[in-house]
């Protein structure tokens, strides 16, 4: 009894489109629902360290004096807690597999450079708050008098 269902099972397949595809060069869609994995902004990402308390597996590790941000995506269990703990929304979730690797290593982002231009337009925009405040200073002072 058993050997008909194999055989209809067998005959079955012969007609079907395979269920096993090549997979580095043909992937599934993704499932609706798929939380996927972790991807950060560095240009964003200001460090705080937030994201690290709030996630329940500790796989994420900031480290601000060497500018760096690692996750180990063998550790995450995609729950987003990190996603909305983050005060700047430079974590997201994509909705699609991670890429497969040869060693569970974790993954380190680093904090890019700041360009001559970006450094000079955040001294320029520092001074003028403070020529700011100082002018609010003079104008409370000569009120009082």
């Amino acid at each position: 009894m058993g050997s008909f269902k194999l055989g209809k099972m067998t005959l079955g397949s012969l007609f079907k489109k395979p269920e096993t595809l090549l997979y580095p060069f043909e992937t599934k869609p993704a499932p609706a629902g798929l939380k996927g994995h972790i991807e950060n902004d560095m240009k964003v990402c200001i460090l705080c360290g937030i994201c690290q308390k709030a996630c329940p597996a500790h796989s994420i590790t900031v480290d601000k004096k060497a500018g760096t941000w690692t996750i180990d995506h063998f550790g995450c269990v995609q729950c987003s807690s990190c996603v909305r703990a983050c005060p700047k929304s430079c974590l997201t979730m994509l909705p699609t597999y991670q890429k497969p690797t040869r060693s569970m290593a974790p993954e380190v982002f680093t904090k890019p450079e700041e360009s001559e231009e970006e450094k000079a337009a955040k001294e320029a925009a520092k001074k003028a708050k403070l020529e700011a405040a100082m002018k609010a200073k003079a104008e409370r002072e000569a009120a009082k008098e």
